[in-house]
């Protein structure tokens, strides 16, 4: 049986995991160390970009680099990621979620619009400019205009928490929250006269 986006994503394959890069690989990659990320790592990292927001995926590999201390994120593998934690979201979007992780906002290098996430090309430059993002067409590619000026960054992307965890911290830790609690439905009736 063929697994589903979600099950794919879901699915770490014994990573994340920094190795050496050796042998042919330094020709392409050159020396140092590499991390090959788990799948919901690259999700998690996707999610934290704000509306209005765009990152690349050159931006996910150098956090995924500072947060395993490595010298570098495995091009290959952040970009198959990416690609499934964007076809999960349209999945889950699919049965009825509301709050999907913001595939549209990861861009490839450069600026451009990711052609093979969901939707395609029309529908991501719709959700971008309805972000307020200008959109450049230059054939049977597209490019998010000035995107440098709204780019979140990979000091940003390693340091920012999840919103889940700010979410969970900013109720728990608020000494002035109230808690919201239900009505009493036999306060409200008026006593019964004999």
């Amino acid at each position: 049986m063929k697994k589903s986006w979600n099950e794919k994503l879901a699915d770490d394959k014994d990573l994340p995991r920094v190795f050496e890069i050796t042998g042919k690989a330094i020709k392409r990659f050159g020396t140092g160390t590499m991390v090959i990320p788990a799948p919901r790592e690259v999700d998690a990292l996707m999610k934290r970009v704000p509306k209005g927001r765009v990152t690349t995926i050159n931006e996910l590999r150098s956090a995924l680099a500072t947060i395993h201390k490595a010298g570098q994120g495995c091009p290959i593998t952040t970009g198959i990621f990416s690609w499934i934690a964007a076809h999960a979201a349209a999945e889950t979007e699919a049965s009825g979620a509301r709050r999907v992780t913001p595939y549209w906002r990861t861009l490839k290098n450069g600026g451009e619009v990711n052609s093979k996430y969901p939707g395609g090309l029309e529908k991501i430059c719709k959700q971008l400019e309805a972000e307020g993002h200008h959109i450049q067409r230059k054939g049977n590619r597209a490019f998010v205009v000035d995107f440098e000026k709204r780019l979140l960054t990979c000091d940003r992307l390693a340091a920012a928490p999840s919103r889940q965890r700010v979410a969970r911290r900013s109720q728990s830790t608020n000494p002035n929250r109230t808690a919201k609690r239900r009505p009493n439905p036999q306060a409200r009736k008026p006593a019964l006269r004999s």
